[in-house]
């Protein structure tokens, strides 16, 4: 990714005019770091000496992230819940499949329940996953109640003691009301039974600071805990983590990678600082 590679290059070979500054300035925009941190970049790089701007630069970027814990919630006595929540699109469906398997490989049993009732392909992809993963998938009727699918889910992984129990909710549109409405409903429900542990919202790396608008509006409406960032390969731009957990405060728990059930990993914040350098 090295996003910061050609800043540094230009820098250090000499002067720079006031053009390169623009161009430099652009690349880190084009990034999907946003306009603002790019204008703070190079407000830090046009202050210090070229030898001290890798220290300085890593300082401020270290200072936007997350301090929040990125580990999943675990209990030894009890399921652990989470409901996957965003728009459609994002790669919702997919990505609680990642975890699964994810979980799956941490030798965790995994009960999904598909709660988006609404679509029936989701539906079906949901229940193509589970058979692949060889994990149970609870559903309900066709355009049936979602929280109804949510409770009985719930009651299932605590009277059978699942490690974990994850929801795939429908893909609200973050405009509508009456839909984020019904994610609280889901959410009162569920928690009849168990506590809900994690609300991880899906977020497409890239649809850069879109992505970040309709982090900020579900936030309002719901306690996100952490984030997955899908597409977070070749075609992502490498800024909008930065971005998106200075904006939000929220950490960036889950990145996906790519298609397959495995290409979901941890977000290692050090390892991605050391990216944007090298």
């Amino acid at each position: 990714m090295a996003l910061f590679s050609k800043l540094f290059a230009k820098i250090r070979g000499g002067a720079i005019s006031s053009g390169d500054w623009a161009e430099i300035e652009e690349t880190l925009i084009a990034s999907d770091l946003g306009a603002k941190n790019a204008a703070e970049i190079i407000s830090i790089a046009k202050k210090v000496k070229a030898e001290e701007l890798d220290t300085a630069v890593l300082s401020a970027l270290e200072s936007w992230l997350s301090n929040d814990n990125r580990a999943l919630a675990t209990n030894l006595n009890r399921p652990i819940t989470i409901l996957i929540v965003g728009v459609n699109g994002t790669g919702k469906t997919t990505s609680t499949a990642k975890l699964t398997a994810y979980l799956k490989r941490e030798n965790k049993t995994v009960l999904l329940a598909a709660a988006d009732t609404f679509r029936a392909a989701a539906v079906e992809q949901l229940q193509t996953w589970g058979n692949r993963l060889g994990v149970e998938v609870v559903t309900g009727p066709s355009n049936g109640d979602p929280a109804s699918v949510a409770f009985d889910a719930a009651s299932k992984a605590k009277a059978d003691s699942f490690d974990y129990l994850i929801i795939d909710t429908a893909g609200r549109l973050h405009t509508k009301s009456g839909l984020m409405d019904e994610l609280g409903k889901v959410r009162r429900v569920i928690e009849k039974t168990l506590p809900i542990d994690e609300v991880l919202l899906v977020v497409d790396a890239t649809t850069g600071q879109n992505g970040i608008v309709q982090a900020k509006i579900f936030m309002e409406s719901v306690a996100i805990t952490g984030l997955i960032l899908t597409k977070m390969d070749g075609s992502a731009r490498g800024g909008i983590a930065l971005a998106i957990e200075r904006e939000t405060k929220t950490p960036i728990k889950f990145i996906g990678t790519g298609e397959g059930a495995g290409d979901l990993e941890a977000f290692d914040s050090t390892r991605y600082l050391n990216g944007l350098f090298q």
